[in-house]
């Protein structure tokens, strides 16, 4: 019964890992992402250490739901944001000039519900 009973929980953890695997690796890349079937990020530079990002979003523009691997960003041009996450959504001021760091998102997606352009950088080593 105890063999029987750590197979199980072996074929368990693995279809968990699958379905999570999948699930993760269905969604776009941020640079593939866009809204509407229209681009919302821009490649600025790509070597062996680095990516660099532009992504733009007009009031009413958002970027569709993706995922995101670690990244360094900045906020060129503020605004007010929706985002909707694992976690649930929340409405954020974006201030002009403010960074964050993250260790990656497993999804989100993002509007622009204010009434200026949003445009901030993403910055993803590579390693």
């Amino acid at each position: 019964m105890k063999n029987l009973n750590i197979s199980l929980t072996i074929i368990l953890v693995l279809f968990i890992t699958l379905i999570s695997t999948s699930y993760a690796n269905e969604l776009p890349e941020p640079l593939a992402a866009g809204w509407q079937g229209k681009k919302v990020c821009e490649r600025l530079h790509e070597d062996k250490q680095q990516r660099i990002l532009r992504c733009t979003f007009a009031p009413g523009v958002g970027h569709e739901k993706h995922f995101h691997a670690a990244h360094f960003g900045y906020a060129i041009s503020g605004g007010k944001m929706r985002l909707t996450s694992s976690s649930g959504t929340r409405d954020v001021i974006l201030k002009t000039g403010s960074s964050y760091t993250s260790n990656g998102v497993e999804w989100h997606e993002v509007l622009n519900i204010g009434d200026t352009t949003v445009v901030y950088l993403i910055v993803e080593p590579k390693g």
